[in-house]
Order: structure tokens, then sequence, then C-alpha cells
């Protein structure tokens, strides 16, 4: 294994200065990237699906949960699939294991649902083995994973909502799958973004100051931040 040099603490800094600036370089076009995304045209969703869930029978509309906006990640776990019965696909599974707290993206009015083609015992089974009870988990009935790309791959694509009306505004797969777990790159994959007042949006799109809205996963509420939260973050301003 041929390694990098061993240097001085300020050659390293330097080093990692000169790097700085690329990755601030790289943040930006990340930035302007989904602000672009945020002006997706939006496509009508005219077609019935449904799903089964834990409680019965659910249309997309469902699974929204009221909120306004949703992620549906295609996992593979069904018959025919390596690991079953007992485990989804390796990179599948890779992936819900790395999904952050839920209550993040509920702030945000998203909702984020798994969807495979496995019967219900056996995905409740499985998410209780692996300790995804947080993640929504709905099996596939109909054509949904061959009508929205995710029929032979994964895949993620974002839904929102006006109404009854749902349409589908972004789709991810391949690599492009690798950034998700954390709640930021699935807001940024959203019509809506991360709904705070620096990102550049289309007017009229709801945003709030950053930080403000950060709570505690199981704090969040009709007044997210709570006013010592604010207060330290006001104070962090003027300073």
């Amino acid at each position: 294994m041929k390694t990098p040099p061993i240097v001085s603490a300020q050659e390293w800094e330097n080093a990692r200065r000169q790097l700085l600036v690329k990755e601030k370089e790289l943040t930006r076009a990340r930035d302007a990237l989904a602000a672009e995304r945020r002006r997706m045209p939006w496509l009508a969703v005219e077609k019935t699906y449904t799903f089964d869930g834990p409680a019965g029978q659910m249309s997309l509309l469902d699974l929204f949960e009221g909120r306004r906006q949703l992620i549906v990640y295609r996992a593979f776990f069904e018959p025919g699939v390596h690991g079953w019965p007992d485990h989804a696909c390796p990179g599948c599974s890779l992936v819900a294991d790395q999904v952050a707290h839920v209550a993040h993206l509920h702030a945000r009015d998203t909702t984020l649902v798994f969807a495979s083609r496995a019967p219900q015992a056996d995905i409740e089974r499985m998410r209780a083995r692996m300790g995804w009870t947080g993640i929504p988990w709905v099996t596939i009935t109909d054509e949904f994973d061959l009508d929205f790309g995710v029929d032979q791959w994964h895949g993620t694509n974002a839904f929102i909502r006006d109404g009854s009306k749902v349409f589908r505004t972004y789709f991810v797969n391949n690599r492009g799958d690798e950034a998700m777990g954390g709640t930021w790159s699935y807001l940024d994959i959203t019509a809506l973004g991360r709904q705070e007042d620096w990102e550049d949006s289309p007017e009229g799109y709801p945003q709030t100051p950053p930080y403000e809205w950060w709570n505690w996963h199981d704090e969040y509420s009709d007044a997210p931040a709570t006013a010592a939260w604010k207060a330290k973050i006001a104070g962090a301003r003027t300073e």
C-alpha cells in the first residue's frame, strides 16, 4: 500500500484548505442542482395503485399519511431475491440500515415509505428482526414498480399532492441512491426541498429559517423549536 507523505501540522492544514475550496464548490453545485429539481415539471398520476399495509389495503394517496410530500423507495424483498425469506437484498438492506429518524422528514411535511412485493407477514417479521420498525413498509400488489421504473432494480420516487391529486416530481436510481438515507438527501430530491429560506426556490414555496425547525425526534409539535433553542440560534446569528 503506497501511502501519502507524512507532513507537518501546517502542511497538513494547507492541504486541507486547498481541498476545502473544491469541497465548497461541490456544495454550491449540489445546492444549485437541488434548486433545479424544485423546478422540475410535475407528472400527474392518473392510475390507481393499491398496496397492502399493516392495517389493510392502501392507495398511493394513503401512503402520504396526510402529509404533502411522499418518498417511496422500492426495496427488493420477495421470493427470488438473494436472502429471501430472512433478508431483503444486501444493497436494499444497507439503505434501510442508514435511514435517519423519519420524524425529521415529517417535520417538513414529508413521508418516507419502503415498498416491496413480499407479503406483509414476511415484511413485519423482517422489520422486527432488523430493527427497521420506524420505516413504513408496504406490499406492492399491481404495476406500481413497473410504471415507476423500479421493477428490475431499486429506485426512489418523489411525489407531491394537491388535495387528492398526486404528482410524480422526481426519480433517482442506480448510484444516485447511494446518497439516500439522510434527512437532507431525501429533502433535496423533493419538490419543496428543505423548505429553508436560504434556498433558491420558486416564489411562494414554504420556507422557514434554517435551524429553527430542527428538534429532537421525540419533541416535534406544531411549534417545533423550543424557545431556548430559538434564542440560542438568534444569539449565534447576532455574533
